[in-house]
């Protein structure tokens, strides 16, 4: 019989092997693994899950009951070949996640912060071209409701301007899919990626269409700090907020307002749920069906308000 640890790697490399990633529950497995050894334990008990889910005393109790559901998981496939394994039960660490409310930007609120992106200082020639990456990426992001790390994982390949046509690659479950685009965001992608030509011409650049100014894929914590500052700038937050609107918050306003735009025009959003749920790259219909309600909502305040 394996041991414990290759049953984690096993099981791991078969569910990534069909399309998830599971970064933070690889990592969690391990850690499980080196807890299971140090007690000198060959297979999984709902005790040692348990004690191992609440190591860290200063975390929210949403984590432990994340934690032990890495285990349940993972324990459900060992028990099909070790039958001593314990599947920890459903009921420990309840918890019920709560989704985070969204932030609906204005559609003057979206204007100010891409005229905030083209005003932004930079020091060297090389960043000469940040304004207008910050520009296209926020206002991209605005209008097809992707998801941050898919917009970044573009290459210049993927934009087929021709078409009117996005391949997203990579997505949740290793899936790709296809989004038609609007003209005139067709227009600021090709004056955009002008830009970025004659701004590269001659120099070393990655073949993603947002680039830093080193040329490389953009950083994710360098995005989401800019449009922190930019956020405070054009009073979206506080000068001392630590919370406030999000970047994902946008991929919020994209699905709200194409249901609102289905209910205006007399369309059933129900009806037509699952072609916003294959735009966005849901997995799961239920997944975009959050939407429906908060557009009802959304939709209610502005017939009757």
């Amino acid at each position: 019989m394996n041991t414990l640890r290759q049953a984690v790697q096993d099981y791991l490399s078969l569910r990534r092997s069909l399309g998830f990633k599971l970064k933070e529950a690889g990592k969690a497995l391990q850690d499980f693994v080196a807890f299971m050894e140090r007690h000198r334990a060959s297979y999984v008990t709902q005790a040692l899950a348990l004690t191992w889910a609440q190591q860290s005393s200063n975390v929210q109790p949403a984590q432990w009951a994340r934690r032990l559901g890495f285990v349940r998981d993972f324990a459900r496939y060992r028990s099909a070949t070790d039958r001593r394994t314990e599947i920890p039960a459903r009921a420990l660490l309840p918890f019920q996640p709560r989704r985070a409310r969204p932030y609906l930007y204005s559609a003057n609120e979206i204007r100010a912060l891409l005229r905030a992106s083209l005003k932004m200082p930079h020091r060297y020639e090389r960043g000469a071209l940040l304004p207008w990456t910050y520009h296209c990426l926020f206002g991209l992001l605005s209008v097809s409701g992707m998801r941050l790390g898919e917009a970044l994982n573009l290459e210049i390949q993927d934009v087929d301007l021709t078409e009117a046509i996005l391949t997203i690659r990579g997505a949740k479950l290793g899936k790709s899919r296809l989004l038609p685009l609007h003209a005139s965001t067709c227009k600021v992608l090709a004056d955009y990626i002008a830009r970025r030509e004659r701004h590269w011409a001659g120099r070393p650049v990655s073949s993603y269409l947002f680039v830093s100014s080193r040329g490389n894929r953009m950083d994710t914590g360098a995005i989401h700090r800019t449009f922190y500052a930019l956020s405070r700038q054009i009073g979206l937050r506080g000068a001392s907020d630590s919370h406030g609107p999000r970047l994902h918050d946008m991929r919020h306003v994209f699905a709200t307002n194409t249901l609102v735009h289905w209910y205006q025009s007399g369309q059933d959003p129900e009806r037509r749920l699952p072609i916003l749920s294959a735009y966005l790259g849901h997995v799961h219909v239920e997944d975009t069906h959050w939407y429906l309600l908060i557009s009802q909502e959304f939709s209610g305040q502005m017939f009757y308000a």
